[in-house]
């Protein structure tokens, strides 16, 4: 399950893709946008920044942009370093303890058919995607 830092992250990307202009973005423009406490959004934001997904610029004029085009960007990417591993099930994790039992598990080949669907689909879709979606109204889950 995606939880509010996968999404909350995506949602910020999004907007720093969505308004975009060579300038850096405050984060509290952001967070009023998003209707996301600012206190939140900075919790948020170090392992964005830490994968290079985002830079940063204190002081007068600063604040954060995208270090990349949108369409450079997949949800997989932003997800994952937003949540960390996303694997279903404990023995497919990186740094996951193996069951003794996974030689003979019957269940590990949906887990890992599972998981190879999720990180396809949401490594196929970009921000910039996500920019082209015209709906009538501006919520993101």
């Amino acid at each position: 399950m995606i939880s509010t830092k996968g999404r909350y992250s995506l949602r910020i990307l999004l907007d720093l893709a969505e308004h975009r202009n060579g300038s850096f973005i405050p984060m509290k423009d952001v967070a009023k946008r998003q209707g996301i406490s600012l206190k939140y959004i900075e919790r948020l934001l170090p392992p964005l920044k830490e994968a290079g997904l985002i830079e940063s610029l204190h002081g007068k004029g600063g604040g954060y942009k995208l270090t990349r085009e949108p369409d450079r960007y997949d949800l997989w990417e932003i997800l994952s370093t937003a949540e960390g591993d996303l694997a279903p099930v404990e023995c497919l994790k990186e740094d996951g303890e193996q069951c003794s039992r996974s030689a003979q598990c019957r269940t590990l080949p949906v887990w890992e058919n599972y998981y190879k669907l999720i990180k396809n689909y949401f490594s196929g879709i970009t921000l910039a995607d996500l920019l082209k979606n015209n709906v009538e109204y501006d919520y993101i889950i």
